[in-house]
Order: structure tokens, then sequence, then C-alpha cells
């Protein structure tokens, strides 16, 4: 019923699972997960999520280079590599690529063209781009519309409506994490309310960021269907409705082309 659309596999702590990712994801199965999508933040991270998906059928990966990787990895992401890699059937998306310059301002032009190959390489393979932005929302809605990019989601989406009405201009998809349930997070409950529901999916962008009540814990992808139960008080639908339609909006990203 809940696919989580954002969650780092290889990087979950599973510690309270005997070290195995695989009981991780059956108890999220049990609480209603049906469907995963494990992201990359480096080029090799391919390697170990095509194992995880060749296990799993309802498990599927992106590719690509997180912006917060230093200019030498970064680099790597050439539009030719990042095609070639996506090739494989259970890639579902590049990235996570974007902006990010909270973290960093030393590589804000490395950033921008690495931003940009992944998006000619989503417009090549026809599959969507996974879009990360922290203080710097301005350019990165710059570089979506310079790019023609129409095909993406703006991931664990913290931003004001301006920048959420130019990106569904654009095409994209508005991924909420489980930021949305915080107690003092009303200003972007406010945004979320002006999605269009068919526009709004759903991520735990695990291991960070996990929602209420569990929020400074580590999370994982079976705290879903809390970033659900958060949206379903916004949209006034149950937590059963909200996971039925952002599955499938997750199912019509995959299909666009």
């Amino acid at each position: 019923m809940f696919v989580d659309t954002h969650c780092h596999l290889t990087l979950l702590d599973l510690k309270p699972y005997g070290g195995d990712l695989d009981a991780a994801l059956q108890q999220a199965r049990e609480g209603g997960v049906s469907k995963f999508m494990g992201i990359s933040v480096d080029l090799d991270d391919h390697i170990a999520l095509s194992e995880i998906a060749a296990r799993h059928a309802d498990v599927g990966y992106s590719v690509g280079v997180h912006p917060c990787e230093d200019a030498v990895t970064m680099q790597r992401a050439t539009v030719e590599k990042l095609v070639e890699l996506a090739q494989a059937e259970k890639v579902w998306s590049l990235g996570e690529t974007g902006l990010d310059y909270f973290h960093s301002t030393e590589f804000i032009s490395e950033q921008k063209a690495c931003f940009a190959r992944h998006i000619h390489a989503s417009q090549i393979i026809r599959k969507p781009v996974v879009v990360h932005t922290r203080s710097a929302k301005h350019d990165t809605v710059d570089i979506i519309r310079a790019e023609k990019s129409t095909h993406g989601i703006l991931h664990c989406f913290t931003e004001d409506w301006e920048t959420a009405k130019a990106v569904l201009d654009c095409g994209y998809y508005i991924s909420f994490s489980g930021i949305v349930s915080f107690k003092n997070a009303q200003d972007l409950r406010d945004v979320a309310k002006q999605v269009p529901l068919d526009r709004v999916l759903i991520e735990t962008d695990s291991p960070y960021l996990a929602p209420m009540p569990y929020r400074g814990k580590t999370n994982e992808p079976k705290y879903v269907p809390y970033v659900a139960k958060a949206l379903s008080d916004v949209y006034d639908k149950t937590v059963e409705e909200i996971g039925l339609i952002t599955s499938q909006n997750f199912e019509n990203l995959l299909k666009q082309n």
C-alpha cells in the first residue's frame, strides 16, 4: 500500500535486525510497505543496490552522485556513464542529484554541471531524476527550467510554495519525508495542502529524518506510513487513501516518458 520512494538501503542501521537487511525490509512489508526505491549517493552504490534489487522483486534503485560528494566523485558521473548504468531494468531513476549549498559552497560549479548531466541522462534513458536541494532553491529551479527537465522528483521537500509551484509547472512530483510530521513544520504542511494530490509522493530518506513519534531516532522504511499519516491530516484523507494515492502516483511517474 505504501511506497518508500527514497531510502538509503546501503546506509540503514541494521543492528536491530542482526545485520540482516532482508529482515528490515520484511518488517516494513508487514507494516504495509509494498515498494522501495534505494537511492545512490555515489556511482559505486549501484553494485550493492543491484544485488539487493535482484533478491527482492519490490526493490528498485537509482544511479547517481549526491551534490555533497567531492568534485572528483561528481566528475565521474558523465552522461555516458549514467546512461550505461541506468540501462538495468531495476534502475528506476537517476540521482540523487541536485544542489546543496548548506553543506558546502566550495564546488558550486561542479554541482551545477553534475546536476545538468543527470538531467541529460534522464532525458536519454527516459527515467525520472531525483533532485535534492538545500539552501539552493533558486538555482535548482533555474537549472530544471533551463535544461527543460520535465520528469522528476523534488525529494524531501522543505521549501516554499513558490518553489513547489515552479517544479510542479515543469512536470515534477513533490516527495514529502518525515519532516512534514514535525510539530514545528506547520509552514511545510500549509505548502503541502496546495500541492495537487496526484503529484504527491512519500519517503523516509532513511536512515535520516525519522517521522514523529520517532523523531531523533534512526529512520527506516517501515516508518513511511507515519509520513502518510501526517499528510492524511493535511488532505483530510485516511492514511490508507494517502498510501494508495501516492503509490499510484509513483507508478505513474515510472511509466512516464
